[in-house]
């Protein structure tokens, strides 16, 4: 087996299956500006093995990922951006909107492997992959708009993968935390396992994709990434991005935001207190 410490992601291959595994449990594996390009590195090494058919993605430590870094210089892109433009539109597009179409155009099959918390972006990289196996004390959650006053995130999954805007609205509105069972009767989810059953489930699943020819995998996965496409769901991911870009200098959201930050909380305590719908 190879496998190789790109810093806070290791790179593993084992025959056919690859994992990217997001390796900073102290931070609770946030995605600073470094996890996403060695993310996305790891993508790439994947991507070009002809002997690699399917990518699973996966988290050591109590949980998934927490979302983006907070409370750091974690993104040096951010800082760039805000000295050469005012605003972070141009960094926000670089680090998480290509990125997340990559992940979402990645030409083999991916698996999510989820445990603990998946929360904000975290939520992307374990409902945005072809498939996701969740362990039982898994628990889903986007705290943006009542924790930090923006709209969602930077590319917005939520009205594709619950393709029921009642359901989207709530989840969205009051920072709604769904466990792994309603993630599974919603849809989000494939599969539910016991924490200790989760290794060997995901593993198994994935050898199974694994027996099929690559390229048969490879057109399966165009023909219905594409038929998404069709719908205009890459077009709305780019104008969730511009939105939010627009939203980061309102006086109402920015006011929100010094709130939480003044009071020590983060998103998802913020959001949390705000609504017992999100409980």
């Amino acid at each position: 087996m190879e496998s190789v410490d790109l810093g806070v992601v290791i790179y593993e291959q084992d025959g056919p299956i690859a994992r990217i595994i997001l390796n900073w449990p102290e931070r609770a594996n946030a995605q600073s500006s470094e996890m996403v390009h060695q993310f996305d590195e790891g993508l790439d090494r994947a991507e070009r093995g002809y002997d690699v058919k399917v990518v699973i993605i996966k988290a050591n430590g109590k949980g998934f990922c927490s979302g983006h870094a907070i409370g750091g210089d974690y993104y040096p892109e951010f800082t760039e951006a805000r000295e050469e433009w005012g605003g972070v539109w141009k960094a926000q597009s670089e680090l998480f909107l290509w990125p997340m179409l990559r992940l979402w155009e990645f030409p083999k099959p991916t698996i999510a492997q989820v445990h603990g918390y998946a929360l904000g972006g975290g939520t992307y990289w374990a409902l945005l992959p072809d498939i996701t196996i969740a362990s039982e004390d898994a628990y889903f959650q986007m705290p943006l708009v009542q924790g930090l006053g923006f709209p969602g995130g930077e590319t917005m999954i939520e009205p594709w993968v619950f393709m029921n805007y009642k359901r989207a609205y709530e989840y969205l509105y009051t920072a709604q935390t769904l466990t792994a069972a309603q993630a599974l009767e919603m849809g989000l989810v494939n599969r539910v396992v016991p924490r200790d059953q989760l290794d060997d489930a995901v593993e198994a699943f994935a050898r199974h994709v694994a027996q099929a020819p690559l390229s048969t995998l490879m057109g399966t996965k165009q023909l219905v990434s594409r038929a998404w496409e069709l719908m205009g769901m890459r077009l709305h991911w780019k104008m969730s991005n511009d939105v939010m870009a627009v939203v980061e200098h309102m006086k109402d959201a920015n006011q929100a935001r010094m709130e939480m930050m003044q009071a020590g909380q983060k998103p998802r305590d913020k959001a949390q207190g705000a609504s017992g719908a999100g409980a």
